[in-house]
């Protein structure tokens, strides 16, 4: 068998080792759960060997859509494990959370357009029509509650309430502004009183994961206040955005809202619906918001604080989303391109690291602080063919299965070193090298 046979074959084990039957798992034991965006890369890797059951995937989400229209983060597993999460979030507080189902009460990058047209293209064309009418109404109740209740000024961008949101959890910008403007005190107190320490005994990741490659205490505890806050109001945006703790235009997720906007007027034009004019006036207005989180300073787009709308300028993997989403200028991508070059920021062995090497945050195994993601560089690798760098995009799908064969099936990888991090057996690197694979 050749070396991209066996890693094939590799990839549809850990996919068939963490189905559950309707649903895919991140990773068994550390993930038990469904999560959104992770399905969605599931999907589309499952599409490509059995194109029902990657619909099974889109489905299992939507059964959890809120009547609101929002997709949520999670939804839990039912049975023993569930427990600790189910009476952490309480979906069931607000009125407008799916019945008989638990669920987190926040959602993460809307990617659920991408992994329906995927999902189509594997189709002959009745049956894709079919699949883009069966989940249609599902895809434009999320995209209207993401304007209706995410971009309250019609700006045009929408706002994220938690980091969590982002699905970069620990990702530099919003790490940065919680430590400096928005620690809660007795946080600071227990940080001030070297008690953080303790807080060890009280979390399951570590258990399973080496610490150092995790998030460290403190900005565990922060992250996990900062979703009681939410929870004290019932999920409601319009209370949460009264006191926020958080309200930020993140770069990534709009990036990937541009995306999926785009695919949501290609499935609506295969299937010869509509999209309402307010909603389609909301979206061409986010491809224009987009260059006002570009910095001509530092040559590069930047998340913004929805408040003051100054720009967050920590940088990370979020600087090359704009690829992705595809609105930009060729010159400014060619300026990004220069970034992902450069050996002094993110130009490492094996790329694209989630912060650059001369932040102050880089740390090559923590999180989201350093490490080499694979679902990052396929949202990038997409948007550098799309824009005509077939090159980079070549080589960055070579370094990312040499990073595969190196580390094996793990979260994340070191970016100097291609060794593995984080949870083992992950789906979404199985997923997202069998499309790499297929490309």
């Amino acid at each position: 068998m050749s070396a991209e046979g066996t890693l094939l074959a590799g990839a549809k084990a850990v996919l068939a080792a963490n189905d559950r039957g309707t649903f895919t798992v991140p990773a068994a034991g550390i993930y038990p759960h469904q999560w959104l965006w992770d399905s969605c890369f599931i999907a589309i890797g499952q599409a490509h060997l059995d194109a029902e059951r990657a619909k099974m995937e889109i489905l299992s989400l939507l059964r959890a859509q809120w009547k609101n229209g929002m997709v949520p983060h999670m939804i839990f597993s039912p049975g023993i494990k569930q427990a600790r999460y189910h009476g952490d979030w309480r979906s069931w507080l607000s009125p407008l959370s799916p019945d008989g189902i638990s669920t987190s009460g926040i959602t993460q990058p809307p990617m659920l357009a991408e992994a329906v047209v995927r999902i189509g293209e594997h189709l002959p064309s009745p049956e894709r029509h079919s699949w883009y009418g069966l989940v249609w109404p599902n895809l434009l109740a999320y995209h209207e509650w993401l304007y209706r209740e995410r971009d309250p000024h019609g700006e045009g961008l929408a706002l994220l309430i938690h980091p969590w949101e982002t699905g970069l959890d620990n990702t530099p910008p919003w790490m940065e502004e919680l430590k400096q403007h928005l620690l809660p005190g007795w946080i600071r107190a227990i940080t001030k009183l070297h008690l953080d320490g303790m807080l060890s005994v009280f979390r399951t990741d570590t258990r399973i994961v080496d610490p150092a490659e995790r998030l460290d205490n403190v900005e565990a505890l922060a992250l996990y206040d900062a979703k009681l806050r939410l929870r004290r109001k019932s999920y409601d945006t319009n209370k949460i955005l009264d006191h926020s703790l958080f309200s930020i235009e993140d770069l990534s997720f709009n990036c990937i809202l541009i995306r999926a906007n785009a695919h949501l007027r290609h499935i609506a034009h295969t299937i010869r619906e509509t999209i309402p004019d307010d909603l389609q006036q909301h979206m061409e207005l986010s491809e224009k918001a987009l260059e006002q989180l570009w910095d001509p300073y530092e040559g590069q787009y930047f998340s913004r604080d929805f408040v003051t709308h100054r720009l967050l300028t920590e940088p990370s993997i979020a600087t090359f989303m704009p690829l992705y989403a595809g609105c930009i200028s060729r010159e400014r991508a060619h300026q990004l391109v220069q970034l992902l070059e450069n050996e002094h920021l993110f130009g490492t062995p094996y790329p694209i690291p989630s912060t650059p090497t001369n932040s102050t945050y880089f740390d090559p195994v923590c999180y989201w602080q350093g490490p080499s993601w694979v679902n990052t560089n396929w949202l990038v690798i997409d948007g550098l063919k799309r824009y005509g760098f077939h090159d980079h995009a070549a080589a960055l799908r070579e370094s990312t299965l040499e990073m595969i064969k190196h580390g094996g099936w793990r979260e994340y990888f070191n970016p100097e070193t291609a060794d593995g991090l984080g949870a083992k057996e992950f789906s979404w690197t199985a997923a997202l090298a069998i499309d790499l694979l297929k490309q």
